[in-house]
């Protein structure tokens, strides 16, 4: 249910999905739904929720693998930046950007969510910078500026604007992670 919500979402945006529209999708009632999400909103969040554990999980794996620092900074920009225009769990995020500003539920969730970006991003450049690869000594603040640059970079990729690409997003990603942790990000 929740991965055809984020195929539907991303081809049409949340505006356009109505729970008929997705039980017609789904073969079931628009009641079944809403019994189980309560909401348009609630729905959008359990998607992203269910799309985000499962790049938590890859996140991690890369993490805590063997993999040099360099290599797993690299391999970390990859896995943020989108696969391209309207990539599905991209959608959800700039649905759910869109509708937290008045929304607390959302917002908490959204918080909660790129927490965890934040933290493991902070780690991996402490441990670059205890093994003497990244120059940083602050890895949050850090991690918060080229989190913040992988944002607009997939925005503008997501949304499909002139000159962005995955391939030119990577590179200014690499290009910025560059300078902000004082090596190259291989």
């Amino acid at each position: 249910m929740l991965e055809e919500a984020m195929t539907a979402i991303a081809k049409d945006g949340l505006a356009a999905l109505t729970m008929s529209a997705l039980a017609d999708r789904l073969g079931t009632s628009g009641g079944h739904i809403l019994y189980y999400f309560g909401s348009k909103d609630r729905l959008l969040l359990e998607a992203l929720r269910w799309s985000e554990a499962a790049l938590t999980e890859e996140r991690r794996a890369l993490l805590s693998g063997r993999t040099a620092p360099a290599r797993k900074l690299d391999r970390f920009l990859q896995l943020y930046l989108p696969k391209g225009p309207r990539d599905p769990r991209w959608m959800l995020w700039i649905e759910l950007w869109a509708r937290a500003g008045a929304n607390e539920p959302l917002r908490t969730a959204q918080e909660e969510l790129d927490q965890g970006w934040q933290e493991d991003l902070a780690t991996l450049l402490a441990q670059g910078a205890a093994a003497g690869v990244f120059a940083v000594d602050d890895s949050a603040g850090r991690a918060g500026e080229l989190l913040a640059l992988l944002d607009g970079l997939s925005t503008r990729v997501v949304l499909g604007q002139r000159g962005a690409d995955r391939k030119g997003a990577l590179a200014s990603a690499r290009s910025a992670a560059q300078r902000l942790v004082g090596r190259a990000a291989e």
